[in-house]
């Protein structure tokens, strides 16, 4: 039977909105988590552009924009390879999701990406997330600790990064690195030994394996902690997206530690986006002729990047203001004298140890005058480190450690 108002036999006729739309995107057109999923697709993590017409007017209407042409045609050589329900179904298959703004998943700290960055170099918030892995994304991000540095990494820089992610797991936070070899690998092993949680923000698809030595390590974020990425599931991990996922991890986390990186370090554009979101930067220092600690010691001295040493110095760094522990500080051993005035000391190193001497020898010796030196003999004595002995005085028994 023909449809109402067309003739017998004829095809029913269609609008040409319905004609334009490739047959994948249709339902995105009506469906926003699934228009998300499209522009995961057709934009570049970091595009500040396509974020803000997503956000102006909601994916599915910026989407019905680029498909019909009456919007910004910079997107439409990707519309062809959109297939926003392949792309779900691809994520399902190994254990992913997809997670969007409003969704309790969602990590508000990447929305200040929106609203920090300035107006010439906008840094562009994510249109979505693909997640892997058992951790809530937003809470697993929610009070953790940025932790990244050198590939090459040094021995002293595994070390200091394996105390400081070790230290922040024991105390609650979580670790988020970039899941790379080095100092990534480093952060993200120490989390998961001690029991902590751990996620790794990817450039490529959170089906991807790379760097491909770092396969198991991955594989047991994605069974324990989480892996997270812009772009879809078979997607390549390129330069651009390398330097991008950088700005998420910076977003996402209450601040950076930078253990160790070269003077030009990728791990330096992490710090340099955590400034421009307002987030706290510390950084490790390394040996003076270490050039893997170059790029730290440049944050120190030209960046004002906060020394961190210990996981209670990056607790310190990250915690809101009044809520950190003072970070304990360890014990030293009581010095001769500690505590006495300028005079006093002068006094108590004329004393003798055996024997005893007058006050006017004991004057000469500090070049003080004898009444000072008598007032001062008096709170010596309470004090026990003067003896009075006959008619002179004599050192009494030394403070501990002399």
């Amino acid at each position: 039977m023909s449809a109402p108002g067309t003739p017998s036999g004829a095809a029913p006729v269609r609008s040409p909105l319905v004609r334009r739309v490739p047959p994948a995107l249709r339902s995105a057109l009506e469906d926003e988590r699934l228009a998300r999923a499209a522009w995961s697709r057709l934009a570049e993590p970091g595009d500040a552009a396509a974020a803000a017409l997503v956000a102006e007017v909601g994916a599915a209407l910026a989407l019905e924009a680029v498909v019909t042409g009456r919007g910004p045609r910079r997107w439409q050589s990707r519309l062809e390879d959109a297939d926003p329900a392949a792309d779900l179904a691809h994520a399902r298959a190994v254990g992913g999701r997809l997670v969007v703004p409003g969704d309790d998943e969602w990590p508000t700290g990447v929305d200040d990406l929106a609203r920090h960055g300035g107006p010439d170099r906008p840094l562009g918030a994510p249109i979505a997330l693909w997640v892997r892995g058992p951790a809530h994304l937003a809470e697993a991000v929610g009070r953790a600790a940025a932790v990244v540095g050198s590939r090459a990494c040094t021995p002293y820089g595994e070390h200091v990064t394996s105390e400081i992610a070790a230290g922040l797991a024991d105390r609650g936070f979580g670790v988020v690195s970039g899941g790379a070899f080095g100092i990534d690998a480093a952060a993200h092993r120490a989390a998961l030994a001690v029991g902590g949680t751990s996620v790794a923000v990817l450039a490529g698809g959170v089906d991807r394996v790379y760097p491909a030595g770092n396969a198991a390590l991955l594989g047991r974020l994605a069974r324990r902690g989480a892996l997270v990425s812009e772009v879809p599931c078979g997607s390549s991990p390129t330069r651009w997206r390398f330097l991008e996922r950088n700005r998420l991890i910076a977003a996402a986390t209450a601040g950076t530690v930078v253990v160790e990186a070269a003077w030009r370090s990728g791990a330096l554009s992490t710090a340099e986006r955590a400034e421009r979101l307002l987030r706290p930067v510390g950084a490790v220092p390394g040996p003076v002729t270490s050039a893997a600690s170059a790029g730290c010691h440049r944050l120190l001295r030209e960046r004002g990047a906060v020394c961190v040493t210990t996981a209670e110095e990056a607790v310190e760094l990250l915690a809101p203001v009044g809520t950190a522990p003072v970070p304990a500080q360890p014990a030293v051993a009581a010095r001769p004298f500690d505590g006495l005035d300028p005079e006093e000391l002068r006094v108590a190193e004329s004393l003798p140890r055996r024997g005893a001497a007058g006050t006017e020898r004991l004057a000469k010796a500090a070049g003080l005058e004898v009444a000072t030196v008598h007032a001062v003999l008096g709170r010596l004595e309470l004090a026990g480190t003067a003896v009075r002995e006959g008619t002179g005085w004599r050192l009494g028994t030394p403070p501990s450690g002399r």
